[in-house]
């Protein structure tokens, strides 16, 4: 059970990040437990991380502010391990630098600035730059399959749920078709062929119905004519 010191602590510095808050984090505790918070970092611009959001853990000794925090990160990010404790000079693996005149955003400070970094350390993995571009992109729907993290983060589930909306809506669309595309092209080009094989058809049947020759014409009237005026001279 926390002590009363340490509940005082953690209201007051949870009052002081509401008024203030940290650029590019955020953090709550958990509405049952005082000792368990709960964080986000959005990916800065300009890193591998860009676009992605990170969550994750700080879980806080009855003796805080005497005593150090254990920090973890829940989200899959290409530089910690999930789930599994971060070796920080703010966190409990180093009671012996611990200060207490750290606060929970001097620590989260800390720790974003650390991600930012790629110094080894206990809980660190090593991952490329793509890998973490892929990770930043899947971070938001990874998150919010997590039960605490949609019940303590609403905001970021409807940013999700937009994001979703907004993929449905530009797939439901279908793009004009430009003139450079080779289907396009093939189509054009299969129209003006079948177009210019009806031309060659239709000349052909009309140079079959112009075939006969002129003079073949004048004989045939005149053998039509010949026999029209038999019956007259024979009178």
């Amino acid at each position: 059970m926390a002590e009363k010191a340490c509940v005082k602590r953690l209201q007051k510095e949870f009052r002081a990040l509401c008024k203030e808050p940290v650029p590019n984090i955020i953090a709550r505790p958990s509405p049952n437990n005082i000792l368990e918070w709960y964080y986000i970092f959005e990916g800065s611009e300009g890193t591998p991380f860009a676009g992605g959001f990170y969550y994750g853990r700080i879980s806080f000794p009855p003796e805080y502010p005497f005593k150090p925090p254990s920090i973890r990160m829940t989200t899959p990010n290409g530089r910690f391990m999930t789930d599994t404790k971060i070796c920080l000079s703010m966190s409990d693996f180093h009671p012996e630098s611990w200060n207490p005149m750290w606060s929970v955003s001097s620590i989260l400070t800390g720790l974003l600035s650390f991600m930012l970094d790629k110094s080894p350390t206990t809980g660190s993995v090593s991952t490329t730059a793509e890998e973490k571009q892929r990770l930043a992109k899947a971070s938001l729907a990874f998150n919010c399959k997590i039960p605490t993290f949609r019940k303590l983060f609403p905001e970021y589930v409807e940013k999700y749920n937009q994001q979703r909306e907004q993929a449905q809506s530009q797939a439901s669309l279908v793009p004009p078709q430009d003139e450079s595309s080779p289907f396009k092209s093939e189509t054009s080009n299969n129209n003006r062929l079948e177009t210019a094989a009806n031309v060659e058809n239709g000349d052909r049947r009309n140079n079959g119905r112009q075939s006969i020759p002129t003079w073949m014409l004048l004989l045939l009237l005149s053998i039509f004519g010949l026999v029209m005026s038999l019956p007259l001279l024979e009178h």
